[in-house]
């Protein structure tokens, strides 16, 4: 898969923990390749994709907009209320995000590649990755940065947050735990710090 003096690093953490303030630095300061699982499984659902029919054939027109895309919104309620529906979803899309990942992996040279993957662990993606960093703040953070940030109200931001792996559990299988609960410089400062050992 890779050469072993690549290093592929698995960036994770839980929902808003800031994983995408960690990847636009790394993109913006070091230029190295950042593959992000969430654009992989925007590319799944796309109009006219087997995944999407498949949606539509599940779920109904409900969940299509005027123009044939993906209504996200009432699929977020649907997966974040019904965790079998939530299962069902990524066994279509997981795989779809492991191929894709495993072809850009195999044509870049780059000798760091970073792979942002939110539900890394969940979705079993750890054997694509030589390391694992993890994106830490606290709880009361995440909801609030939901809140603020997604417009979710506190019991949404709440489902959210318990839909995935504890932030606890992560860190125990963490290479590198990157705490956000300071500044964005102090965060930048642990990220030169990893990539550089």
């Amino acid at each position: 898969m890779s050469t072993k003096s690549q290093r592929i690093i698995g960036l994770t953490g839980g929902i808003a923990t800031g994983k995408t303030t960690v990847s636009n630095y790394i993109n913006k300061i070091y230029k190295i390749p950042i593959l992000d699982a969430d654009i992989y499984a925007r590319e799944a659902v796309q109009p006219n994709s087997p995944t999407l029919q498949e949606i539509f054939i599940r779920y109904g027109q409900l969940i299509k907009l005027p123009d044939g895309q993906l209504n996200r919104q009432i699929l977020g309620d649907i997966i974040f209320n019904n965790s079998e529906e939530r299962q069902w979803l990524e066994s279509k899309i997981h795989p779809f995000i492991r191929n894709k990942f495993e072809k850009e992996i195999s044509r870049l040279k780059s000798s760091i590649i970073i792979l942002s993957i939110p539900l890394l662990f969940e979705a079993e993606l750890t054997s694509l990755v030589t390391e694992i960093w993890v994106v830490y703040c606290s709880y009361d953070k995440q909801i609030k940065r939901l809140i603020k940030n997604n417009k979710m109200t506190k019991k949404q931001a709440i489902k959210r947050i318990k839909s995935q792996i504890s932030l606890e559990k992560k860190i125990t299988l963490a290479d590198v735990v990157l705490d956000n609960s300071l500044t964005p410089d102090a965060l930048y400062q642990q990220v030169d710090f990893f990539l550089k050992i």
